[in-house]
């Protein structure tokens, strides 16, 4: 369960207002990739606050609203939408998204939890990166949740333009379903173009028999 023990060594480091940062969306073949910003009280506590990946849709739900309804608690989020995906790739666009992220929050943090082994570039505050961050740290298990609900929302509005892929269900992630509508209808104006599964069924049939 996550602890406050990494924000507390910042602390003692002389950091004063420290921001947790997660992203929820890397791996999907659809939708946006999504970035949160948490900047919680020195004190904060919670009872089932955890890495957003071990949490039920409700428990991700009930948190969302106690994080983000809560004056003394700082957060934002950062959206690299389909095109800044294809244009850039997955990995600068997660970055851009955290770096929106940060930029958007009430207060300007002066240190930054983030979740992985990779620092953000052009960020110019102090960095930690904590593998596994969001089952260790409240600030960036409080980031995953409000990034991985922000996206699940904005995954189910995408349901309701696309319904034939039924993004409601699998948020975009390659599932067995996923892979045989996409097979079926081909890609929508939200399908990631340069991944592979995407970029195949965009391919023209007859391509597979040139060795024939």
């Amino acid at each position: 369960m996550p602890t406050l023990r990494h924000e507390g060594l910042a602390y003692k480091d002389g950091a004063t207002i420290i921001a947790g940062v997660d992203e929820a969306g890397r791996g999907p073949l659809a939708g946006p990739v999504v970035a949160a910003a948490c900047i919680l009280p020195r004190e904060f506590r919670h009872k089932t606050l955890n890495d957003s990946k071990q949490l039920t849709e409700l428990e991700r739900e009930k948190i969302y609203a106690e994080l983000t309804s809560r004056a003394d608690i700082g957060w934002a989020t950062g959206i690299s939408d389909v095109e800044v995906i294809d244009t850039y790739n997955i990995l600068r666009a997660t970055y851009r998204a955290m770096h929106l992220a940060l930029e958007a929050l009430p207060l300007k943090p002066d240190y930054v939890l983030i979740d992985g082994n990779q620092r953000v570039p052009a960020v110019r505050l102090r960095q930690k990166t904590i593998v596994k961050g969001d089952a260790k740290s409240y600030s960036i298990a409080a980031a995953s949740v409000i990034a991985k609900v922000t996206r699940d929302r904005l995954m189910l509005a995408f349901h309701a333009q696309y319904p034939q892929y039924n993004f409601a269900q699998h948020k975009g992630y390659g599932t067995p379903e996923h892979l045989a509508a996409l097979e079926q209808f081909g890609p929508s104006p939200i399908h990631r173009k340069t991944f592979a599964p995407v970029r195949h069924a965009t391919e023209p049939v007859q391509e597979e028999f040139a060795l024939t």
